[in-house]
């Protein structure tokens, strides 16, 4: 600046010098008839001053700008030093699971940035963690808005509409998010949970088909195989229950040739003939499934079936060839002895019973039977005897399934578990104690069945 006024002072010298030198005036038109002479060298001087004018106002003009804009960045600068400083504590306390605080925080960081994508991100967390999904959602929709293709808010909105219960539209952004990385496993997983949840099976099993294809550890890869064989069983069922009978044989055949051991897939091709009327080849089909399988559930079904078609002496020689494939087997044999009381056989029944007493301690089942045969038979001080074996236990009774996952029982078979989800879990084999080692006698490569109280 002091430099400029140098020149300006030396320009007017120069100036003055020259109007001596030029004494000549001129007219200058301000309007058609408004004129003024001036001489030459005023002229010049009028003309250097209005530019340095110019000049001047247009540096100073500059200067406020840069003194602004200074302003403004050292404002913003320590504006950001503050949302660094709340979000730093916020973010802690969110992670320590203080949401009271974490949200007061993330709230001073939206008053002072109301387009902080990530307090937007975790205060809507926070809400959707204490069940406020409509705010939830109000936020994390305000965060998309700033970037419609982030994968985070789209998997964050999506969880917020299923915990809302809103599964349509959580299926909407999950898509999107496999529209934009068709590998994400968080969104193909919970899309295919979301799929299960509504029973929408055939999605379902093309979804867990590609999740497959993904890049798994051995277990994972392994859990992931076996929900393939569940969905593929539900998908069977359904079909089945559509009319579709040939659709689902196709389904459970599948499931077999995948893995033979699962014991859904052998039950729904069963009932698949068992609904074309194909009873022989059902009934064939369970009993070649006992012979691979060797699960005692398949025995339980065919015992149903055998009894229901009048033909009892098929299930009972299935049994007694079971029986002498495995002489020592203490359920097969209670089994046995359990079909004979049913078919109203009570010597034989008796007899094999009777049998298994001083091989188990415990197992209230077997004294129930026996004390029911003893008040048939009229012995009804043998059948007190036996009734107060079975009370010793504080009257528990054998619950014919068992989940070990989960330990869930109940007395209706199926696919899947009630209570975990998973497949192929339950077992019908009883837990028997050793008399004289006192360890459980399980009789299958399934975990054994537990025995639930009741009240006495």
């Amino acid at each position: 600046m002091s430099l400029f006024i140098l020149l300006f002072f030396a320009l007017m010298a120069v100036a003055g010098y020259f109007s001596t030198l030029n004494t000549g005036s001129v007219v200058f038109h301000v309007s058609p008839d408004t004129s003024f002479e001036l001489s030459i060298t005023a002229l010049i001087l009028f003309s250097t001053a209005l530019g340095g004018v110019l000049v001047i106002t247009s540096f100073g003009i500059r200067e406020i700008k840069n003194l602004f804009t200074n302003w403004k960045e050292t404002r913003r600068k320590k504006r950001n030093a503050q949302v660094e400083a709340y979000y730093t504590d916020a973010v802690n306390a969110y992670l320590a699971k203080r949401y009271r605080d974490a949200t007061s925080l993330f709230k001073k960081i939206l008053s002072i940035d109301p387009n902080h994508y990530n307090s937007l991100l975790r205060l809507g967390k926070i809400h959707r963690i204490e069940r406020n999904f409509n705010e939830a959602i109000r936020l994390h929709r305000k965060a998309r808005s700033y970037d419609d293709q982030n994968i985070e808010v789209l998997l964050a909105l999506s969880h917020d509409l299923e915990d809302a219960e809103r599964f349509e539209e959580a299926m909407q952004f999950l898509n999107e998010v496999i529209e934009l990385d068709g590998t994400n496993l968080t969104a193909l997983v919970r899309l295919r949970d979301i799929s299960m949840q509504l029973q929408h099976w055939e999605e379902a099993h093309g979804l867990q088909e590609k999740i497959l294809k993904l890049h798994l550890s051995d277990t994972d890869k392994d859990k992931e195989h076996l929900k393939l064989l569940g969905i593929k069983y539900e998908c069977g069922k359904q079909l089945l229950k559509k009319g579709d009978a040939s659709a689902a044989r196709r389904q459970f055949k599948s499931a077999i040739k995948q893995d033979k051991t699962f014991l859904p897939a052998h039950i729904g091709l069963g009932d698949t003939h068992f609904s074309e009327g194909k009873t022989k080849v059902a009934a064939a089909l369970l009993e070649k499934s006992y012979e691979m399988t060797g699960d005692l559930i398949l025995l339980l079904r065919l015992e149903d079936f055998f009894i229901e078609t009048g033909e009892p002496e098929r299930i009972l020689k299935i049994y007694h060839e079971a029986i002498d494939k495995n002489r020592h087997s203490i359920v097969l044999k209670f089994y046995l002895g359990k079909l004979y009381y049913r078919l109203e056989m009570i010597d034989d029944a008796f007899d094999t019973l009777v049998e298994l007493e001083p091989q188990v301690e415990n197992f209230p089942d077997l004294y129930k039977i026996i004390g029911n045969i003893h008040v048939r038979r009229g012995d009804l001080a043998f059948a007190v005897d036996a009734f107060k074996k079975g009370l010793k236990l504080k009257n528990r009774i054998m619950v014919p399934f068992y989940c070990p996952k989960c330990d869930f029982h109940t007395v209706e078979w199926s696919g899947r578990c009630g209570r975990c989800g998973d497949w192929n879990t339950y077992s019908a084999t009883p837990v028997l104690v050793d008399k004289g080692s006192r360890q459980s006698l399980i009789e299958s490569p399934y975990v054994t069945t537990v025995m639930e109280e009741t009240t006495p």
